[in-house]
């Protein structure tokens, strides 16, 4: 008599959490992470493949995300960092690309506004943006900077009375093509200091080109942003961006949550790959009957597990107002070098079938590129680490 079928969505620890990291949380954040888990199967699941495939962003989903309140579920109205990051974890879980376009609208946008803009900016602003009404982007990459654009910022902002005039191009802007505002950060020819302008993507000279032809994050509009003497009023700088060195205060935060999407890309493959093994047959039984898939299996888990055990610490860190820029550098470095490891250990497994996107796992792997390399390459933060265990700069 044949053996039933393995029902993987009743096995033990189903939902990946193996050590138990989601008893910390309150009741309220159970039930609130609950809930984003069942939008998120009902409403971003069943359409991520198939934007992926055609590189379209669903645009229908920003008023389900303001329905749900979002904005609000990530990191505000009383949640711990733990939640949030949790909650970012399992946006990239259901989909990488929506999660970046959340983590750019919410992470680098909104914290932008948050961390840099004067109050009376901020109360005209982020009510329209919490509410997503005014979905925003962030351009700091350029065509010629990356790394290095801290002191190699080549968009130049020019005073002119109460204006600004921008003039320069970005590159890898994600949401930029649909955005209404854009938080550019610009290098002010009178003090060679960086500063931060909101700008209107409605404004004369102002364009936003889509970048084709990627091969991760397909559903993400990134673009090329090209500006042409861009008159920003003077009440359109934000008030607390002045230097790179504001524009870090930024970056420290959107760090954590870029370590957060490793922990959920890792547990997206994860899922895939263990039912796949529980479901497959060869040679007359599942291939998770062989020793050898069950190992790699065990290997994605310890990553998970170590993964998510750095970022829970770190959270508490953040929580007590103690956690520190390295200690962000070094959770992105770790966690998306992990998480490189276990999206290949996952499409492995499923041989042939990886590579295709019908069976999930092909976008996982690829999107997992893209995790791995913004919001600060695996190089850099782990100088930044190194730079603070050694006292030493090896940073040119």
């Amino acid at each position: 008599m044949a053996k039933p079928a393995i029902d993987v969505n009743n096995l033990p620890y189903a939902d990946g959490d193996f050590y138990g990291f989601e008893q910390l949380l309150t009741e309220k954040e159970r039930e609130k992470l609950q809930e984003l888990r069942d939008f998120l199967a009902k409403e971003v699941k069943p359409i991520a493949v198939d934007c992926w495939n055609r590189a379209e962003f669903p645009m229908e989903i920003i008023p389900k995300l303001a329905e749900l309140d979002i904005m609000s579920l990530v990191h505000r109205q009383g949640y711990s960092s733990l939640f949030a990051g949790l909650a970012h974890a399992e946006f990239t879980r259901a989909d990488s690309s929506l999660a970046t376009f959340m983590g750019v609208h919410d992470g680098l946008f909104t914290g932008s506004i948050e961390a840099l803009a004067s109050e009376e900016q901020k109360a005209a602003w982020l009510p329209d943006i919490y509410a997503m009404k005014k979905i925003g982007a962030f351009g700091l990459t350029e065509p010629l900077g990356g790394s290095d654009v801290a002191g190699g910022t080549r968009t130049t902002a020019v005073r002119d009375g109460e204006n600004w005039i921008l003039n320069g191009a970005k590159r890898w802007i994600g949401n930029a093509t649909f955005s209404d505002w854009v938080v550019i950060y610009a290098r002010d020819v009178a003090d060679n200091q960086v500063k931060a302008f909101m700008v209107d993507t409605a404004l004369p000279g102002y364009s936003a080109t889509k970048i084709e032809n990627k091969t991760a994050l397909r559903t993400v509009q990134n673009a090329d942003i090209v500006l042409e003497n861009v008159v920003i009023p003077d009440s359109f700088k934000l008030a607390g961006g002045n230097s790179f060195r504001d524009t870090n205060k930024v970056l420290k935060v959107t760090r954590l949550a870029v370590a957060w999407q490793a922990v959920g890309q890792q547990l997206a493959a994860f899922d895939v790959a263990r039912r796949y093994a529980v479901e497959r047959h060869q040679f007359g039984r599942p291939i998770a009957s062989f020793q050898m898939v069950q190992d790699q299996l065990v290997k994605m888990l310890g990553n998970i597990v170590a993964s998510t055990g750095m970022m829970v610490r770190l959270a508490q860190l953040e929580d007590l107002g103690q956690a520190k820029d390295e200690q962000s550098a070094l959770a992105k470095a770790f966690t998306t070098a992990r998480m490189r490891e276990t999206v290949a250990m996952g499409r492995s497994l499923l041989g042939g079938n990886g590579i295709v996107t019908d069976y999930e796992m092909a976008k996982i792997f690829a999107d997992a590129e893209a995790i791995y390399s913004y919001e600060g390459t695996y190089e850099i933060n782990t100088l930044v680490t190194g730079r603070a265990i050694t006292g030493i700069s090896a940073i040119v």
